[in-house]
């Protein structure tokens, strides 16, 4: 009897096998479903910016102010009869000079030296 159990066990182990590691099976369906869900959140980030550059084209081929801005902007272009100032950053500071340090300008005055008696 006991040889009966493990002869069932060894063969239902073996119709398992395949349902789980085979090809089809079920850690290949898991994987393949995390796959799927990154490549989800990619095409919905890719889907966002494509619209937002769909809405700009829409814009600079109906109307004349999307053009006027870029060319305001990034190409620095006025208007006829328009004043163009234009007001630099602020450099950076420099970095002040350090002091000289004190021990430096206190060895530096040496005492006159008394004159030898003779």
């Amino acid at each position: 009897m006991r040889w009966l159990a493990v002869g069932l066990l060894v063969v239902v182990v073996l119709l398992q096998a395949p349902l789980w590691i085979g090809k089809g099976g079920w850690l290949r369906v898991w994987d393949v479903d995390r796959q799927l869900q990154q490549q989800k959140e990619i095409n919905q980030t890719l889907e966002m910016r494509n619209a937002g550059l769909d809405a700009e084209a829409r814009d600079l081929k109906q109307g004349y102010e999307a053009i006027e801005e870029r060319a305001r902007f990034e190409l620095g272009m006025v208007k006829q009869d328009e004043v163009f100032v234009q007001i630099p950053d602020r450099p950076r500071a420099a970095p002040a000079v350090a002091p000289v340090a004190r021990s430096a300008a206190v060895t530096a005055q040496v005492a006159p030296a008394k004159p030898a008696k003779r």
